[in-house]
């Protein structure tokens, strides 16, 4: 693992301000994705900005809606006891992502921009268009069970693993990003992107914006979360 650099921030234009700057800063609030990939080989970063500190935890419920703050944590806005009645297709998505001790740690800024789990992609030994443009997918003629099969293209068949995203499109959730000079508002339907020629990028963020936070307009009382998998915990008692 490469070294890196770390500062704590407490405002948002100062956070902002050093990621847009410096280009080998990254936001880390839990860091549930972000360190493993560091760790992995599979991302750098020179200098690592919390912004754990910033006013971006709260839970607002207004009159046509809610607003989840960025850095919320999983497990938070999962047990909020009005998420639960107003929202249970949020609280459940939430509930059946990882396992309790990362739903503790993440957040659900985080999880929406969390990287594929694709196996060649987190190996840095094998060739893939999303770490590396140009190399190839060797996903497209290895081992790709849990992979696209809408959506795909010949550079890239990997598929974005956030329950929450899932979730968030059903009810027409809104991302609010800040960025150095402005703001602004991204239907979640245009947020993320397909694979395309250019896997490598997947959402429309640019360098240096910073999800602020998640809104979800209308409730949604009778809506409900199934995931279909091949088992519901991360342990076993075999």
């Amino acid at each position: 693992m490469q070294p890196f650099s770390y500062a704590k921030v407490t405002s948002e234009e100062v956070a902002i301000a050093i990621v847009e700057q410096e280009k080998t800063a990254v936001f880390i609030a839990g860091g549930t994705d972000l360190l493993g990939l560091m760790k992995d080989g599979v991302q750098t970063a020179n200098i690592l900005i919390d912004i754990n500190s910033l006013p971006l935890a709260n839970i607002e419920f207004q009159p046509n809606g809610i607003r989840i703050g960025a850095i919320s944590r999983m497990s938070d806005v999962a047990f909020h006891p009005q998420i639960q009645e107003c929202y249970p297709v949020i609280s459940q998505a939430l509930l059946q992502s990882a396992s309790p001790q990362l739903r503790n740690m993440a957040t659900v800024g985080g999880n929406l921009l969390q990287r594929v789990r694709c196996g060649y992609f987190r190996d840095p030994v094998f060739p893939c268009n999303k770490r590396t443009p140009g190399i190839g997918c060797s996903a497209i003629t290895g081992y790709n069970r849990m992979h696209s099969i809408f959506g795909a293209s010949e550079h890239c068949i990997a598929v974005h693993p956030s329950d929450l995203a899932v979730a968030l499109t059903a009810l027409d959730a809104v991302i609010c990003i800040q960025g150095i000079e402005t703001s602004r508002q991204i239907s979640i339907h245009d947020f993320y992107l397909l694979p395309g020629e250019t896997p490598a990028k997947e959402t429309l963020l640019q360098p240096g914006e910073l999800i602020v936070a998640i809104e979800v307009p209308d409730f949604a009382y009778k809506s409900h979360y199934l995931k279909v998998r091949d088992r519901a915990s991360y342990w076993s008692l075999d």
